[in-house]
């Protein structure tokens, strides 16, 4: 199965990234634009693996310190659109203790440079030149999840574990 932990985005976080989705839209950006119940903040991505519990494990031995998640900045990875979160310590701090508690349980993760962001957009394209317009929003964090990615009817879901 494929999971990933992730953090949960509270609905008035949701609310903002869709209305920048919207806005894009009506920009004419085409490509793979997430559903508003997919959008999340990946802290470490697993893939392929079949312990989740394994997993659950390393999650709750790794104490995450509450707090605040703000939208901030905008950007992309190639042809990828996302929304990014304002610098945050305690966030850095945590997933760097949560990836290290992982390698130490042997359990394979994508060791890519952490760059907190929350994807919008896949295979973004468009024909004249466009701009992202992020609103305001901020939740408390709490709590990280593992997260089960699958397929049903052609669509991608992610479900808590």
């Amino acid at each position: 199965m494929r999971l990933f932990i992730s953090i949960q985005l509270s609905d008035e976080m949701k609310k903002a990234l869709v209305a920048c989705m919207h806005d894009l839209k009506k920009q004419g950006v085409e490509g793979n634009y997430v559903p508003a119940q997919n959008l999340h903040l990946t802290l470490a991505f697993i893939g392929e693996y079949d312990d989740p519990a394994g997993v659950k494990r390393v999650l709750e031995s790794v104490p995450l310190p509450p707090f605040r998640l703000s939208l901030s900045e905008k950007g992309n990875f190639g042809n990828l659109l996302w929304a990014g979160v304002k610098g945050n310590q305690k966030l850095k701090t945590y997933v760097k203790d949560l990836r290290e508690a992982l390698k130490e349980a042997d359990i394979p993760f994508d060791h890519d440079k952490f760059v907190p962001h929350i994807t919008l957009v896949r295979k973004a394209a468009a024909k004249k030149p466009y701009e992202v317009h992020l609103g305001k929003a901020e939740m408390m964090v709490k709590k990280a999840s593992l997260m089960k990615s699958e397929m049903k009817n052609g669509k991608v879901i992610y479900r808590e574990m």
